[in-house]
């Protein structure tokens, strides 16, 4: 026989008090003194009791939930390892602390922002994140607007809300300098999406290297952050009358696209042209030759992400930043992985 689920009412039983002094000390709302409140937090640690979402939603005025928009075209996202290892990174956080997540995909920009009114509007969730952020980014005036709570992901310098960054440009000029090194003179890039800011923030760290050597950056290929985005680039740099000897593009999935589509037009990879990624996907451990990349941490940047979020909605950090308590958060800088897409230059 199944063993009986614990309710309420055992916990109010077992600490000695109402009810409704369980509701309130397990919501975080107000009636209950501290000691009764660690009290009744002790029965129902000791009886595994785990309070409804639903039950805590309807009694403690929040929805115990936040949000996640995610504005891409699906088929990228089924081949995007990044936004995996991102959700886990906000399941284990969230969940420890009671909370769920509720996750959109929108294709547009318009529909993105009407995901966001809706669940405000209904009172869906707590706060959101906001990933893949723009320059001027409208979504930042929405949920201000909507007294939204919320966390931006790898935001520029100065960006207006709370957010968690991971250092991008020191890996990003030690790919650069170990490809002069290495010969290179000519080094492009294959770009992501030029509205996004990640993919600006790459573009500038590559272009600002390249200028230290008194190199000019270019050319510069279109992407868009996919492995057919990767084919085309490659595409375009075969039909280049003066190639350069290596690229560097803007993540993993479209590096291995460019380095599939050279490699079955005749091209060796790295001896025609040496190739590095970023975010640093498994697969690209094993392609023939191993993808050297800019190696992240999106598991980490969620973490922490979620932390900050969750501190927002809790009112442990106000949200202009409470003295003493950072608005920012830095996780560890990415770093460079070299493998076998890269090596001294051999043909020019």
């Amino acid at each position: 026989m199944a063993a009986r689920k614990v309710t309420i009412f055992d916990v109010a039983a077992k600490a000695g008090v109402s009810i409704s002094s369980v509701s309130a000390a397990l919501n975080e709302n107000p009636g209950v003194s501290a000691a009764t409140r660690e009290r009744i937090r002790q029965a129902a640690d000791d009886l595994g009791f785990r309070a409804s979402l639903l039950g805590r939603s309807l009694s403690g005025r929040r929805a115990y939930a936040l949000g996640f928009v995610i504005q891409r075209a699906p088929d990228v996202l089924e081949m995007d390892p990044f936004f995996g290892a991102f959700l886990g990174g906000v399941e284990e956080v969230i969940d420890a602390r009671g909370y769920a997540l509720v996750l959109h995909v929108g294709t547009d920009l318009e529909e993105s922002l009407t995901r966001y009114r809706r669940l405000a509007d209904e009172s869906r969730v707590d706060g959101v994140f906001l990933a893949d952020l723009r320059r001027e980014d409208p979504r930042v005036a929405l949920v201000t607007e909507l007294g939204l709570p919320a966390v931006g992901i790898n935001a520029d310098p100065g960006f207006p809300l709370p957010s968690v960054r991971q250092d991008h440009e020191s890996a990003i000029r030690e790919l650069v300098d170990l490809l002069v090194k290495l010969g290179h003179t000519r080094i492009g890039h294959v770009a992501g999406w030029p509205v996004l800011v990640h993919s600006l923030q790459r573009r500038e760290a590559w272009e600002q290297a390249m200028r230290a050597h008194d190199l000019e950056p270019g050319p510069v290929l279109e992407g868009g952050f996919s492995y057919a985005g990767g084919v085309d680039a490659a595409a375009a740099w075969m039909a280049l009358k003066d190639r350069p000897t290596a690229v560097f593009c803007a993540n993993d999935l479209s590096a291995l696209g460019f380095a599939s589509a050279v490699q079955q037009a005749g091209f060796d990879v790295p001896g025609d042209v040496a190739i590095a990624g970023y975010d640093g996907i498994e697969l690209g451990r094993y392609v023939n030759p191993p993808l050297a990349t800019v190696v992240t941490s999106p598991r980490q940047l969620a973490r922490q992400a979620a932390t900050l979020l969750l501190d927002l909605v809790d009112g442990s950090l106000g949200r202009d930043g409470d003295p003493g308590i950072p608005r920012d958060v830095d996780v560890g800088p990415a770093h460079l992985e070299v493998r076998g897409s890269i090596s001294t230059i051999t043909r020019s």
